[in-house]
């Protein structure tokens, strides 16, 4: 059976354990991380030298990094319409899961961390500010996206770069800052709520 280790509460963790629910892949959650078991012990970090979750263990296999166990899972159990094998397809859901994991990450990062995490590390008050509207401004390109291609990111079909973002979306819901009127990423995130997976990993009361 497939491990895969981390925390349920954390963003990359759920977005393999939403993957899973889509490919009705049976696994076992294994809890490490803050606030579990400490990912800096000799045998995780033999797993994954960054010390990070999630990690993947497939028979032989180990992987790191949630976009790349996504991909990879995707990939094996032949899901051509969550990854499609056309190069420029392809393409375009790849660019949106960067987009979630890389400038969408980065800008809530801050806000996140202070508002919902309550981290003493995070209370200034004009990062706050700086983040929470550079967030905003995230969230409107999304917004310009999901206009011009239809129900979701890459298009008309849900896909890997959906499942990302919708937990990101969901952060953005659930997190105490002043939010812009966004009927296009309203109207999506009501969209995945049909899907279990997200019910269960995603919109489930946890940002």
């Amino acid at each position: 059976m497939l491990r895969i280790l981390g925390k349920p509460i954390s963003i990359n963790v759920r977005k393999v354990l939403w993957l899973c629910e889509e490919l009705a892949l049976p696994y076992a959650l294994e809890p490490w991380g803050a606030g579990y078991r400490d990912t800096n012990a000799p045998e995780f970090l033999a797993l994954n030298p960054n010390a990070m979750v999630p990690v993947i263990v497939d028979g032989d296999a180990v992987l790191w990094e949630s976009n790349t166990i996504c991909r990879y899972l995707a990939g094996k159990h032949g899901r051509d319409d969550l990854l499609p094998r056309d190069p420029l397809a392809r393409a375009r859901v790849e660019q949106w899961m960067d987009w979630q994991g890389g400038d969408l990450n980065n800008a809530w990062r801050y806000a996140f961390m202070g508002l919902v995490r309550q981290s003493p590390a995070h209370q200034d008050a004009q990062a706050l500010a700086a983040s929470a509207a550079t967030w905003n401004r995230h969230m409107a390109i999304l917004e310009r996206q999901l206009e011009r291609a239809g129900d979701f990111a890459a298009g008309r079909v849900f896909t890997l770069a959906d499942i990302g973002l919708g937990l990101s979306v969901n952060r953005w819901f659930m997190t105490p800052i002043e939010r812009p009127e966004l009927p296009h990423v309203r109207a999506y995130y009501d969209r995945l709520a049909t899907r279990p997976g997200f019910l269960q990993h995603g919109r489930n009361g946890t940002p």
